[in-house]
C-alpha cells in the first residue's frame, strides 16, 4: 500500500528544507513506514537541539527535522528519491549537494 503525507512545515521556522521548497507551507511525498518519532518524546528531543520542524497532516507524526547551526543537517521521513532525477534533483538532495560544494547559502539568499 502507497500512503502520501503531506508534510506541514512550522509557521515561523526558518526552516533550510522549507526554505529548499520554496517556503511551501505543505508538500505531497511518500511516507517511509519503517520508523518514527514517538511524539511523547518531541520535548525532549528538542530541548536537545534538534528541531522537528515538518510534521504530517495529523500533526501528530515527524516528517523533517534539522539541527539548527549545521551545514546541512536534514533527515526526513519520507522517499525524496522517488521524486529525484538527474536534471531535476528533490530539494533535500538538491540542498545537500549545495551544501557540499560550499553555495547552500547563496543559493538560498536568491530565493
Amino acid at each position: 500500500m502507497t500512503r502520501f503525507t503531506h508534510p506541514t512545515f512550522d509557521d515561523g521556522s526558518s526552516s533550510i528544507l522549507q526554505r529548499m521548497y520554496k517556503n511551501a507551507m505543505s508538500i505531497q511525498e511518500r511516507h517511509r513506514h519503517r520508523y518514527e518519532v514517538n511524539p511523547e518524546y518531541v520535548d525532549r528531543v528538542h530541548g536537545g537541539g534538534l528541531k522537528l520542524v515538518g510534521r504530517d497532516e495529523t500533526g501528530e507524526r515527524m516528517e523533517v527535522a534539522e539541527l539548527p547551526g549545521h551545514p546541512y543537517y536534514v533527515g526526513v521521513q519520507y522517499h525524496p528519491e522517488f521524486k529525484s532525477r538527474p536534471l531535476a534533483p528533490s530539494p533535500p538532495f538538491h540542498g545537500l549537494v549545495l551544501a557540499a560544494i560550499g553555495k547552500l547559502d547563496e543559493y538560498l539568499a536568491s530565493q
